[in-house]
């Protein structure tokens, strides 16, 4: 059976590929500090349910302890080397909530039954901050079944990005943010469509757009917040027009070899 993907807004996507799930940096609340969920409804009970966790680095909004907590006991979680250390609370949940932590670093493989995990490098800022220095890396994984697909986290582009990544046949690119500007080691629409032009993979699907904004923001450069996903299908079909773009809504899913 075709991979398939589900999106649930920012980095939070199921991917279920040779019967098992795997879930990406989730975020299950309407509220984080600063930013408000202004688009989708909030996951289902059912997005918290995989085999295993990844998570890409230790930012609150892809490294969240209470959407941790929601995972049934059991589940896998692949964290970034040393985020245990760095990050307060998370060894308390993960003992808590029952979950199997794995670290893992660029290069490491990990089986997850019928699948194969492995980390990547990723362009971006792991720390847990505001607090502690730099100890952990920012990831994005490659799960390998029937499929290969690729998460890339949060990212910049990279001179070397399409030989760590290796081939893949989909790819879960970030094309936007949670803010009107984004920083270093970032894509935005631009630069992930020439990252999907050096990836070349068969099918892709954008994320991290279009699901958080800070609050009292709402009025401020809007376009920033809604234009991500189409724009990078625009450049996209410049840029790399062998490549088969699904644009998802919040909770929609898609079967990207299927769909071709």
């Amino acid at each position: 059976m075709p991979v398939e993907v589900t999106w649930w807004g920012h980095a939070t996507c199921t991917i279920e590929d040779s019967g098992v799930r795997v879930l990406t940096d989730p975020l299950f609340v309407r509220r984080l500090a600063h930013l408000r969920r202004r688009r989708g409804e909030l996951p289902p009970a059912e997005a918290a349910v995989a085999e295993a966790v990844l998570v890409s680095h230790l930012h609150a909004d892809h490294l969240h302890l209470p959407s941790l907590a929601r995972l049934a006991p059991g589940t896998r979680l692949l964290l970034p080397s040393g985020a245990r250390r760095s990050v307060p609370g998370l060894k308390r949940l993960a003992s808590a909530a029952g979950l199997r932590v794995t670290e893992v670093a660029p290069g490491d493989e990990v089986s997850v039954d019928e699948l194969r995990v492995r980390a990547v490098p990723a362009l971006h800022d792991g720390r847990r901050l505001p607090l502690g220095p730099h100890r952990s890396p920012a990831l994005g994984y490659v799960i390998s079944g029937e499929t290969r697909t690729y998460f890339a986290g949060d990212t910049g582009l990279f001179d070397s990005m399409a030989e760590e990544v290796g081939p893949v046949d989909v790819a879960l690119l970030p094309v936007g943010g949670w803010g009107p500007y984004l920083g270093h080691g970032h894509l935005d629409a631009a630069r992930a469509a020439q990252a999907l032009a050096e990836l070349a993979p068969r099918a892709a699907v954008p994320v991290h757009f279009g699901t958080y904004w800070p609050i009292g923001m709402d009025g401020i450069r809007p376009h920033e917040f809604y234009a991500p996903g189409e724009e990078f299908v625009r450049r996209a079909a410049r840029l790399a027009p062998q490549v088969a773009v699904h644009l998802l809504g919040h909770g929609e899913r898609v079967r990207p070899e299927a769909a071709r």
